[in-house]
């Protein structure tokens, strides 16, 4: 790129042009008929052409400047945008794609939700939601707009907004041995368990509280998601131990039963984080604010709580 112009001369131009004249010209941008006139002459050479030219008693717009009228506004007006704070903009006709991350609890829980308000509010809005895998957080720079779920050390340049916590639950067949019981510890216990871990983990806090109760589980399979270890479970007589509100979307659709884990387990706090780069654009806060919101509902609501 060469040497760029004096851009503030783009203003001046831009009333001259329109005012076709120097008085009033100057008069718009409140300078002096003198300083305007000396804002032509550099014009003048900067463009290589004239642009006023005497005519009778005022001044006419050369060729040039008839041709240079149009594209000066917009590009006043484009820069003017570009210098800008971002606008609100208008959901309707906003056209958009968003990459989201989440394991697929979280998207079961409240992709439906998010898509049925994206399709309501903003339909020409795309969600593409990519599944938890060995990512990095650092992917938020470019990769992915939107994180939600349980989330580590992220680097100092991401932002992270809390949006509740969720405990687990136990599901089963319905018509297994155990569906309709309320279950002991022992008996929870004694009974073959399915675990979801992406990394083939057998250990978990479950088995740190079972031990503080001198009992030891036994887990028939891992499974790498929530949805087939929910799979697992309607073949066997083992109890699939998943997020709750999860638990109870699978019941919905899957003749599971929702059984209440008999042991203190801590509630396992989830977040959305986001980068830098799309944390005061207004279509992406319209994005968290309307998961925000989608959460608040759960939690108010009998899904209980995420």
């Amino acid at each position: 790129m060469g040497a760029l112009p004096d851009m503030n001369l783009l203003p001046s131009l831009d009333a001259l042009l329109r005012a076709g004249s120097v008085a009033g010209a100057a008069a718009e941008m409140r300078i002096s008929p003198s300083a305007m006139s000396r804002t032509l002459g550099r014009l003048r050479r900067a463009v290589g052409d004239e642009l006023l030219v005497p005519s009778g008693r005022g001044l006419a717009l050369t060729p040039r400047a008839r041709e240079l009228r149009p594209r000066v506004e917009a590009a006043l007006a484009a820069a003017l945008a570009a210098l800008s704070p971002p606008q609100e903009h208008e959901l309707a006709t906003l056209e958009r794609e968003f990459t989201l991350r989440s394991n697929d609890a979280v998207a079961v829980i409240f992709g439906s939700a998010l898509t049925e308000r994206v399709a309501r509010e903003a339909p020409r809005v795309r969600l593409r939601i990519l599944p938890e895998g060995d990512e990095n957080p650092a992917d938020l720079r470019e990769l992915i707009d939107l994180e939600v779920g349980q989330l580590g050390e992220v680097p100092h340049d991401v932002h992270t907004a809390p949006l509740g916590a969720y405990g687990y639950a136990a599901v089963a067949r319905t018509d297994g041995p155990c569906a309709t019981e309320r279950l002991t510890p022992e008996r929870f216990a004694a009974l073959p368990h399915i675990t979801v871990t992406r990394r083939g983990r057998v250990r978990s806090v479950v088995d740190e509280r079972l031990a503080e109760l001198g009992l030891v589980r036994d887990v028939l399979a891992t499974a790498p998601t929530y949805t087939a270890a929910c799979f697992f479970a309607l073949r066997s007589d083992a109890l699939a131990l998943v997020p709750r509100p999860f638990a109870v979307e699978a019941a919905r659709a899957m003749p599971l039963a929702v059984l209440d884990i008999p042991l203190d387990l801590p509630a396992n706090p989830y977040v959305q984080a986001w980068h830098n780069r799309v944390d005061a654009d207004p279509a992406h806060r319209w994005l968290r604010g309307a998961l925000a919101d989608i959460v608040a509902g759960l939690d108010a609501g009998s899904a209980g709580r995420p």
